[in-house]
């Protein structure tokens, strides 16, 4: 692994690629919300950029003791047997590819994951699940996504005895800014959270790996990082 014993753990996490403004230049970058560094330091780890760029292969796991699936595209419906809905965003092939990989290798070698939003989504998919593409048809309700670029709050019910009820207990209150998600669930994975409207908020593999998606963004509650100290410690005990 990344670290030894008496180092904090190297924690992973994907990025992507955009069109990005800083100082003197608009060009492409890798890029990623700041939460998701915050919240990999203040649980105790290190966080490390993995940008979907050239050959993303299982061996770059090798060189990490957890690794973080960010939120963010809609995931290309091809990869779950579905036609494109109107509602579903343009393709990105390069993240769909390298996460795919990512996933499959964290899966297969027993690295701690933790996919968040398009990443709870990918994990679903990457599993044999499949997806709602737009969700405010199935419940009726835009609170998931109130307005693009603006979380929606939204309450969130935690299964009792799950790994997640565990880690922030049986009731909570999080940030949200999905319109897609979980319909049938992949193989081996089990619905852990609910929103009042029946939504799967969060789902995880059976012990002894760590292997949770949550459908919520947690970066964006600086004063919560239990999840992320969660994944940090499994990837310490895994080391």
């Amino acid at each position: 692994m990344a670290s030894n014993a008496s180092s904090p753990p190297v924690i992973g996490i994907t990025t992507y690629l955009e069109q990005t403004k800083f100082g003197l230049w608009d060009t492409q970058a890798a890029v990623l919300a700041r939460g998701y560094l915050d919240g990999v330091v203040n649980g105790g780890g290190v966080p490390v950029l993995l940008p979907p760029a050239g050959a993303v292969s299982a061996d770059l796991l090798s060189r990490v003791d957890g690794l973080i699936v960010a939120g963010g595209a809609d995931i290309d419906p091809v990869h779950y047997g579905a036609q494109r809905a109107p509602e579903t965003g343009p393709a990105r092939p390069d993240r769909d590819h390298s996460e795919h990989v990512l996933i499959e290798a964290a899966l297969a070698n027993g690295v701690p994951l933790l996919a968040v939003c398009r990443g709870m989504q990918l994990l679903n998919v990457v599993l044999g699940g499949t997806l709602h593409q737009h969700t405010p048809d199935v419940v009726a309700t835009d609170d998931h996504l109130p307005t693009p670029g603006v979380f929606g709050t939204v309450s969130v019910k935690v299964l009792p005895d799950s790994r997640l009820s565990r880690i922030i207990g049986s009731d909570v209150d999080v940030h949200c800014h999905h319109h897609q998600s979980v319909d049938s669930l992949g193989a081996g994975l089990v619905s852990v959270a609910w929103a009042g409207d029946g939504t799967v908020e969060a789902v995880e593999l059976a012990e002894p790996d760590f292997v949770l998606g949550v459908q919520w963004h947690p970066e964006e509650n600086g004063a919560d990082s239990r999840l992320f100290q969660a994944l940090v410690s499994a990837a310490k005990e895994n080391g």
